[in-house]
């Protein structure tokens, strides 16, 4: 472990008090806390936050416009169709990139305000003074016209600190992409061919930072005071330990929470030197965990866990995680906050984890003990999984080995709060190698770190998060950096 860490559907307590009567017969709690998107996916919920509301608008001329010769740009004597060209048919175009904004807006639950279509300066002066006095939460510009880039970067610069997504395809520009845009701070700029995985990326991102801004992390330690991340906005309350421990201590294991640990070690490939008591244990902790939660309206917890005994939560994290309830060990504050940014840009739970490196193999290790099982997300199947003793302290309390896929992609991420820091790697799982071979914790894997010549450079501190993702789902993260002002590092 880490010896020198810092310290519109139901509402969220509906969600947890229902999640708390679910067994793990079914698989536990993912569909009991989770709502459902149109495709009938798993997906977080928002509890009884507002929504994100994105505003979007795109620019390009009509044809006639631009043969008439009143297009107001410098090629209008010659009524010449910069790019991208006048076969591009935009009209067209413009209902492809609706219809994907909807599927997305549907998906993540986003509310969309179309504006029409903009390509005179009279009606740009119009859209930001329309702008200043009603925000909202994102703006969406889609620009299909090469001399347009200034405008753009106009309006950014008149609605700063408007956050903006901007989509410029390759086509619509001539030579490098429009510097100050790339650049600009408040904006994701995309400039690629039909990129619908970018798009839904920077649509996430800013769905992210809406409702992490109305979020609750629950710290139990004494830390005491009621604070709010400076970056994210998520409120951050504290509860004394004693309070869990008269909570997990008031918790008698009933015949239905004994039937549900039985069934759930009858999942496990294999029981290492763990008695059942101590399975039970970890139901009892996880239902004390979740209504602590529920107690102070939480969204994620942290504990200071590692001296607590039979009360140590590390069962009730990995279930709990595996339905994206972000729940980080040893009151680690910003690998709690990790986790919750990862909850909303990937929508399923992932590993927190102290980093070892193979310097001769240039491999990255890591091993922990509150692995979520179902790291693909909820709904998607469970890694197999030992149930062994957590490995640095008696009593024997069960801990989950989680076996991970060789070959499968998988990302390290962590926010850094004081840094004001996103890092993201991006790697393929190489195994999960015998606890007397590496050591470590309940939980190992390791890892080949994509396109790193020193593995120790990727090192960010202790208890970073291990994602199952992909690189395009990684650039979540580099664009959620941007919207909220992070600096971000990292191989993405």
């Amino acid at each position: 472990m880490c010896e020198f860490c810092s310290g519109d559907v139901l509402e969220r307590r509906e969600f947890l008090k229902i999640g708390g009567a679910v067994t793990a017969l079914g698989g536990v709690l993912p569909t009991a806390i989770l709502a459902q998107d149109a495709a009938g996916t798993p997906i977080a919920s928002v509890g009884s936050k507002k929504r994100t509301k994105i505003a979007v608008l795109f620019m390009y001329p009509p044809a006639n416009v631009v043969n008439e010769g009143k297009l107001e740009d410098s090629w209008a004597v010659n009524q010449w169709f910069t790019y991208p060209g006048n076969q591009f048919e935009p009209e067209m175009n413009q209902e492809k990139y609706t219809e994907k904004i909807n599927i997305f807006a549907q998906t993540y639950g986003i509310d969309i305000d179309f504006q029409g279509v903009l390509y005179t300066r009279a009606a740009l002066a119009e859209f930001i003074a329309k702008t200043k006095s009603a925000p909202p939460d994102t703006l969406l510009v889609v620009n299909f016209w090469n001399t347009f880039s200034p405008w753009v970067f106009e309006m950014s610069q008149q609605l700063a600190p408007q956050s903006m997504i901007v989509y410029h395809p390759v086509g619509s520009n001539h030579q490098l992409p429009p510097r100050e845009l790339v650049t600009a701070p408040n904006m994701v700029y995309i400039h690629s061919l039909q990129n619908w995985e970018a798009l839904e990326n920077a649509m996430v991102a800013a769905n992210a930072k809406k409702l992490l801004s109305q979020s609750r992390l629950l710290r139990i330690s004494d830390a005491g005071e009621t604070v709010r991340d400076k970056n994210l906005g998520i409120e951050i309350v504290s509860a004394p330990a004693t309070e869990y421990n008269n909570l997990f201590d008031s918790i008698k294991a009933d015949d239905a929470m004994i039937r549900e640990a039985m069934a759930f070690k009858g999942r496990a490939t294999a029981v290492i030197e763990v008695e059942d008591k101590y399975i039970v244990d970890g139901f009892r902790a996880r239902k004390a965990v979740l209504e602590i939660m529920k107690r102070y309206d939480a969204d994620g917890i942290t504990i200071r866990c590692l001296m607590l005994k039979e009360r140590k939560p590390c069962i009730a994290f990995s279930l709990n995680n595996s339905a994206v309830i972000p729940c980080a060990c040893e009151d680690d504050l910003n690998s709690a906050l990790s986790q919750m940014v990862g909850a909303q840009l990937l929508r399923r739970g992932g590993f927190q984890h102290n980093p070892e490196f193979d310097v001769d193999r240039n491999q990255y290790y890591g091993a922990h003990c509150t692995c979520a099982l179902e790291l693909n997300g909820p709904g998607k199947g469970e890694k197999p999984f030992h149930i062994r003793p957590f490995t640095h302290q008696l009593p024997k309390t069960a801990a989950i080995d989680v076996q991970m896929t060789p070959g499968e992609k998988v990302i390290v991420t962590k926010y850094m709060q004081a840094q004001n820091r996103i890092a993201a790697y991006t790697g393929t799982i190489a195994g999960s190698p015998a606890i007397n071979t590496a050591g470590g914790c309940a939980t190992r894997f390791v890892m080949d770190v994509d396109k790193v010549e020193d593995v120790c450079s990727t090192y960010i501190g202790p208890h970073p998060i291990l994602y199952c993702g992909t690189p395009m789902e990684a650039r979540r993260l580099k664009a959620f950096a941007k919207l909220a002002k992070l600096d971000f590092v990292g191989n993405v």
